[in-house]
């Protein structure tokens, strides 16, 4: 029987953007405090800095995204549809499995944990063609699906909202495989959560463009210098090392108290002593600011998922989507003078936040126990 000294855990994640990297890094910490004894191994697919295929496709993935964001749309449209999507999902798998045959047989895991579809569709082939036989378990960091993830191999499916099981039932995956958990984020974001919101003085604002530093947050920044309610603010560039230089080149230049980070792992202290957050609409950042209860505005939205994601969170009365950057001087600077209506963006936020992690590694501790006591007994009686 599989036990917690013994159970053998593989995440696999890819860096485009740090969002599926974040949700898995949320799955492994809570994994440890729930399991000090099981082994678990965080793998990022795609950390290469050879010449690669596989870094080729993140590349390209990555300045399209960035530079060509209406190509991205019209591929990301495209290949939504079952039939269609297909057919880019298999290249790209088979361009991938035997990369993944490798790291599983080096591995030999229990059961293997995805937040990115990239790595999950190469080991769905590798299990269809019957080279690997180990559940399959799929996140969905998102708030809407999309058929990149739908694979019959996948034994298990969680899933960010209600309205995610009727997308995925809808294109041929079983009800009993998909789990309503929410989107995991780190435990710092519980511990550094609000538990009353105000708004104080001085007012400070947090901008953020994803981990890759995406989103024309140098026009933003522009922006926001010229709402006179803000005090300071925050802008956290992430891993573009040449964004961060003119950035800082442009703080300079500001009226506004300005800071500039790089790449921060202390992303939930920001967010805490924070009075809004102003990014583009990723969905682990803007669950990590639903769980710490911080109001959002959103700009420069990614055609396809990120609108999604745009949508939800303001019809949920967390943020709102300044669908045009030009327009995100008015927006800040209107509920900037509304201090109620902030207030009630986070306690709307707050009332929605849910424990992802916890609710995902629970349910597979579960599956997984399940498994190992209806086969401990016919290994039982083979042994007499």
């Amino acid at each position: 029987m599989t036990t917690e000294q013994s159970r053998k855990v593989l995440i696999v994640s890819a860096s485009i953007g740090t969002g599926h990297m974040q949700a898995a890094r949320a799955i492994e910490e809570y994994w440890q405090l729930k399991e000090p004894q099981a082994v678990i191994s965080h793998v990022d697919f795609l950390d290469t800095e050879t010449l690669s295929v596989e870094h080729l496709i993140k590349g390209t993935y990555i300045k399209m995204i960035d530079v060509f964001p209406m190509l991205y749309d019209m591929i990301y449209r495209v290949s939504k549809g079952e039939k269609k999507g297909t057919i880019l999902q298999t290249a790209l798998s088979y361009i991938l499995k035997s990369r993944m045959l490798k790291l599983i047989q080096q591995e030999e895991p229990d059961v293997i944990v995805f937040t990115h579809p990239f790595p999950c569709g190469a080991a769905s082939i590798l299990k269809r063609q019957g080279l690997i036989d180990v559940p399959l378990v799929a996140i969905l960091t998102d708030f809407s699906s999309h058929q990149f993830w739908i694979y019959p191999q996948v034994d298990t499916y969680f899933v960010a909202t209600e309205d995610m099981v009727g997308e995925m039932t809808s294109v041929g995956i079983e009800r009993d495989k998909i789990y309503v958990s929410g989107i995991p984020v780190r435990r710092s974001f519980f511990k550094d959560a609000i538990n009353h919101y105000e708004l104080k003085s001085p007012v400070k604002v947090l901008v953020m463009g994803g981990g890759l530093g995406l989103g024309s947050l140098e026009i933003a920044l522009q922006h926001l210098d010229a709402v006179s309610g803000i005090d300071e603010i925050t802008v956290v560039a992430g891993q573009n090392t040449s964004l961060y230089e003119s950035l800082v080149s442009l703080s300079v230049r500001m009226k506004t108290k300005t800071t500039v980070y790089g790449y921060t792992s202390n992303i939930s202290e920001l967010m805490s002593s924070a009075t809004m957050l102003v990014t583009k609409p990723g969905a682990l950042t803007c669950m990590e600011a639903v769980t710490i209860g911080l109001p959002m505005v959103f700009f420069n939205a990614i055609p396809g998922q990120e609108e999604a994601n745009a949508e939800l969170l303001e019809e949920r009365g967390c943020a709102r989507w300044a669908r045009d950057i030009h327009n995100l001087e008015d927006v800040v600077a209107a509920l900037l003078i509304n201090p109620p209506r902030l207030q009630q963006m986070s306690e709307q936020a707050r009332a929605w936040h849910v424990d992802g992690a916890a609710n995902i590694v629970n349910e597979l501790i579960h599956i997984l126990d399940a498994k190992s006591e209806t086969i401990a007994p016919t290994c039982e009686l083979e042994t007499l």
